[in-house]
């Protein structure tokens, strides 16, 4: 079995698995008033190191019926390789620090085909957009597959294509990964972030990649949502200077749900 292993751990997050338990399983203990009756369809959570933006990813994660949710469609933002369309990964399984997680197969086969779609070891070698979700995930879940996409250069069409394919039912949740602004002083990190939240909720996909790092994924599911009447809620807004980071160089971390409305 090729298996795609850790890139990041000990840098984005602990790499001995019984302090990344732990800290995760607090990060879970601090949100749990963070909760509601459905479980959502979909997600955008953060990216960044644990100590900046794990709290806010953790408000979404919280959100996820265990039970329910037995694959992850997880798509986010290429950091180190330019690339045209979305990128699966040439491997059967990802490895963190908690364990091996299966691809899915099946899944993989059915996109396969789509001309936006290709496969490159490479592009997903070093990306630590999708890697830092999975120890979350592996925590909240449990037993679950993968489908990993490394997104690039694409019309947000594009991605609302490879999405509809893959969209499933209650057993499948869908998770964009992305950050929100970079670098600005606080206050301007916070008006920026508010008016992309804005868009978010209101499903425009607008979305440019100095207020996200992870647009082209956001735009993508942005343009499924709203054909589809998906409702959106935010859970979580903060900055790294909330966090762990000085104020005058902050990036952004929001955490939305999305979910589908009964059509009886």
């Amino acid at each position: 079995m090729k298996t795609r292993p850790a890139a990041v751990a000990g840098s984005f997050y602990p790499d001995d698995p019984v302090v990344l338990t732990r800290s995760i399983d607090e990060m879970f203990f601090e949100v749990n008033g963070h909760t509601h009756n459905t479980s959502p369809k979909a997600l955008i959570a953060p990216h960044a190191g644990y100590i900046y933006s794990g709290p806010t990813a953790a408000c979404a994660y919280a959100l996820l019926n265990a039970e329910k949710v037995k694959r992850v469609i997880l798509l986010g933002p290429t950091h180190r390789v330019l690339i045209s369309g979305l990128a699966l990964p040439g491997t059967d399984a990802f490895k963190t620090p908690l364990g091996i997680i299966k691809l899915d197969q099946d899944a993989i086969q059915s996109i396969q085909s789509m001309l936006q779609v290709s496969t490159d070891n490479h592009t997903h070698a070093l990306e630590h957009s999708l890697e830092v979700h999975l120890p979350f995930l592996q925590r909240k879940l449990g037993d679950f597959t993968l489908v990993p996409l490394a997104v690039g250069q694409a019309r947000p069409e594009m991605v609302a294509e490879v999405l509809d394919r893959l969209w499933g039912g209650e057993e499948t949740v869908i998770i964009i990964s992305s950050d929100l602004s970079h670098f600005h002083a606080y206050e301007r990190a916070q008006k920026i972030d508010a008016v992309t939240t804005e868009s978010i909720l209101k499903m425009e996909p607008i979305i440019t990649h100095e207020q996200a790092c992870g647009a082209t994924p956001i735009n993508g599911l942005l343009t499924y949502a709203k054909k589809h009447q998906l409702k959106c809620e935010l859970i979580d807004l903060h900055n790294s200077g909330d966090t762990a980071g000085p104020r005058d160089r902050v990036v952004g971390y929001g955490a939305f749900a999305f979910y589908e409305q009964d059509k009886s």
